[in-house]
């Protein structure tokens, strides 16, 4: 195959045109580019952290030759990751006879708009969802929303409106279901496989053209700084006024973006996002499948990748305590050689992993539980949906014949300086009985495995106090007695 040569300008489609940017910067948002660049008021800015949802937009790519459309954050999106996508914004959207989009007439009709500030990223949430399901319950009407937040209507109007859409109109003949043959010929004639590069040294932005082009570039120059899915370093940009350049968009490579099951464990690309990774993990391993729901909003999950959590190291990142309970391997590449490792050794220190310079994370091998024993996943956090984790333990246990605990993976984020193995309460409960009596003994091995600290989120006390009370619901849970109530979404 002929060399392909690299590109100069980053290749996308706004709403119907054709677009080619050959200055960009690296921490260049979507949100700054519509609204100051093209006077494309619709989005707004609200939080500038991928919270409140109103500058919500639809991304169109293409992954094993279907067009996906989701909701994500136009102001930690940056245009340097929107090579060969499709993206659509509120002002894209119309009607039949110059009428309003059904969606927007819903909104009208059902009051679900009072100041209106936030009622774009609403529409367009909606508009994602309407896509997929032309009659959405509750549950999903729910999740779709969980990223979009509003301070003066109330829900309710809204979730009615988002029952009625389908009554001013058929998801089918919407433009982006009617024009999709065609955007898809667009999209794959702009997914050439070709390497972009813009601007020089410290302003240089770099989409790689593919994982061996990826690998050998960041071999070569390894303090770039890799951006997935950027729902953390959009934060380093919006926040913390961070220089990322050079900065490596790595979103668009297919080879990170596998997921599969193969000899009993999940294989999951590093660029695989939450929503691409939450139908094979909600049906093999449940517990993993209801935490990626509580991750941020719909519009983080699209984003997101489990790769990212868990590279980016935080004592607090959702996915690698249940990913160390369930014995998960790493897969790290630098240039063309790859180690593995076991997911607990990477985490050496805060902000420090076990990563050579120009290595990155290409794959996470997760063992599926085995017949018979019990995992769980619990998540401690202020608000339920769309918080950042105080504290949060993962379980994996394997009871014998005989009642004893034959073996039990114990990890936890926000107790420590990285994610953790409670060792000491794993060795006070293996080969005792599984009982109540036990587990009250074992609770005081916590004060030997953590010290956790007292921040904005939690105390340390607290934080105690919720691990060991975390292991006493995993038992309750496990032992046959009447588990507790959770609170949950409707179906």
């Amino acid at each position: 195959m002929a060399k392909v040569k690299p590109r100069t300008e980053i290749r996308f489609i706004l709403n119907g045109r054709d677009v080619s940017l050959s200055d960009v910067a690296p921490d260049g948002t979507l949100l700054d580019w519509l609204r100051l660049d093209r006077g494309l008021y619709g989005s707004k800015e609200g939080c500038g952290e991928g919270d409140c949802g109103a500058c919500t937009v639809l991304v169109g790519r293409l992954l094993g030759g279907k067009l996906a459309y989701e909701s994500v954050n136009a102001c930690i999106r940056f245009v340097g990751s929107l090579d060969a996508t499709h993206v659509v914004t509120i002002e894209h959207l119309k009607g039949s006879d110059g009428k309003l989009h059904p969606v927007q007439q819903a909104m009208v009709d059902f009051h679900g708009s009072q100041c209106g500030f936030c009622t774009p990223g609403f529409v367009m949430s909606l508009y994602g969802l309407w896509m997929k399901s032309a009659t959405p319950s509750d549950g999903e009407i729910e999740k779709a929303l969980q990223g979009n937040l509003c301070r003066c209507t109330g829900y309710e109007a809204i979730v009615r409106a988002a029952k009625a859409i389908s009554s001013y109109g058929k998801a089918a003949k919407d433009p982006l279901m009617a024009e999709r043959k065609a955007i898809i010929a667009r999209l794959s004639a702009l997914k050439d496989g070709s390497r972009v590069e813009i601007g020089e040294g410290r302003k240089r932005l770099v989409v790689p053209g593919s994982l061996d082009d990826f690998a050998k570039l960041y071999k070569d120059e390894p303090k770039a700084t890799i951006v997935a899915g950027s729902t953390d370093v959009g934060l380093w940009v919006t926040k913390q006024m961070r220089d990322i350049a050079p900065a490596v968009f790595i979103a668009g490579l297919d080879e990170l973006k596998t997921i599969s099951e193969v000899d009993g464990a999940i294989s999951i690309g590093a660029g695989v996002t939450y929503t691409e990774a939450f139908s094979l993990l909600a049906r093999r391993i449940p517990a993993l499948g209801a935490l990626v729901n509580r991750i941020g909003g719909e519009q983080v999950r699209n984003m997101g990748t489990i790769g990212g959590n868990v590279a980016n190291g935080s004592p607090i990142g959702d996915t690698p305590p249940p990913l160390i309970a369930l014995g998960a391997r790493l897969t790290l590449r630098r240039g063309a050689k790859s180690r593995t490792i076991p997911l607990e050794d990477f985490f050496i220190a805060y902000g420090k992993q076990d990563r050579q310079p120009g290595e990155f994370v290409e794959r996470a091998i997760v063992p599926l539980p085995a017949r018979g024993e019990k995992f769980a996943v619990y998540k401690v956090s202020k608000r339920r949906d769309e918080d950042i984790t105080s504290t949060l333990g993962a379980f994996r246990l394997a009871v014998a014949r005989d009642g004893t605990v034959a073996a039990i993976r114990i990890a936890f984020g926000g107790m420590a300086a990285t994610p953790k193995r409670a060792f000491a309460v794993e060795a006070a409960l293996i080969g005792k009985p599984w009982t109540e009596q036990t587990v009250e003994a074992a609770i005081a091995a916590f004060e030997t495995d953590f010290t956790p600290l007292t921040d904005m989120r939690a105390t340390a006390a607290y934080r105690m106090l919720a691990a060991k009370n975390l292991l006493r619901r995993f038992f309750i849970e496990t032992s046959g007695t009447k588990a507790p109530v959770q609170v949950g979404r409707a179906a």
